[in-house]
């Protein structure tokens, strides 16, 4: 349930856009009418429309999902405080200017925050964030989880780098297909990678232990009246 209301706002922003897509007339019409008035002139045309209703979605859901949370008395994560930040900055900045390379930057601007956080917790607090996360589950060497806290400093900063170069690079209609799933093939195929990295230091099954009193009966033997 947690990795669906995570995701809830991404589903959002890339239904939005796809009906909007198929629809640019219609679009810029409901735009232009309901939210002029949030636009730099007034009106909405049909080439940005899809990308402005999708990020005024994108912020309401996100803004519902604090909202959510604080109601029910529950901590909202400080990732979850960024990412809100983020997205209202940059999509108003993409909604009053027309412009959708203000929240193409969003992604990015998340994937630095959490690999700069990654990084300070072992560079500046000398702890492995991953090992405050997950050290009652696993047991690893110290080295191990200083390699494996890299690993993710690295991944963000490369998937805000290749954020930016899709979208820089490619038509917003692709760049809202690696957004959604793109990046989501990516961050499996990482963990997956680092599940099969950290096999070799899971402990490995004990052998059963024979009874006493000599070795196990040879396959198929009785070893009771009642077998017999």
């Amino acid at each position: 349930m947690k990795l669906l209301f995570d995701f809830l706002p991404l589903v959002f922003f890339f239904a939005t856009f796809r009906v909007a897509e198929g629809r640019p007339e219609e679009a810029a019409a409901f735009a232009t009418e309901y939210f002029g008035a949030l636009v730099s002139g007034g009106v909405v045309g049909t080439r940005e429309a899809p990308v402005l209703l999708s990020t005024l979605v994108v912020i309401v859901a996100t803004l519902g999902q604090v909202a959510w949370l604080k109601l029910r008395g529950r901590k909202v994560d400080v990732m979850l405080w960024v990412s809100l930040a983020l997205v209202v900055v940059l999509g108003s900045l993409t909604v009053w200017f027309h412009n959708d390379t203000f929240i193409k930057w969003k992604p990015s601007g998340l994937y630095w925050a959490f690999g700069l956080v990654f990084w300070a917790s072992q560079a500046l607090f000398g702890k492995s964030l991953l090992k405050t996360l997950m050290g009652e589950q696993l047991v690893l060497p110290e080295p191990v989880w200083r390699r494996l806290n890299l690993a993710w400093v690295l991944f963000f900063g490369c998937m805000g780098l290749l954020n930016l170069w899709v979208a820089y690079h490619f038509e917003t209609s692709t760049w809202v297909n690696f957004k959604v799933f793109g990046t989501t093939g990516l961050m499996f195929a990482f963990v997956i990678g680092q599940g099969l990295y950290l096999g070799r230091y899971l402990p490995k099954d004990e052998p059963t232990a024979q009874p006493e009193g000599g070795p196990a009966a040879a396959p198929g033997a009785p070893s009771n009246g009642a077998d017999r």
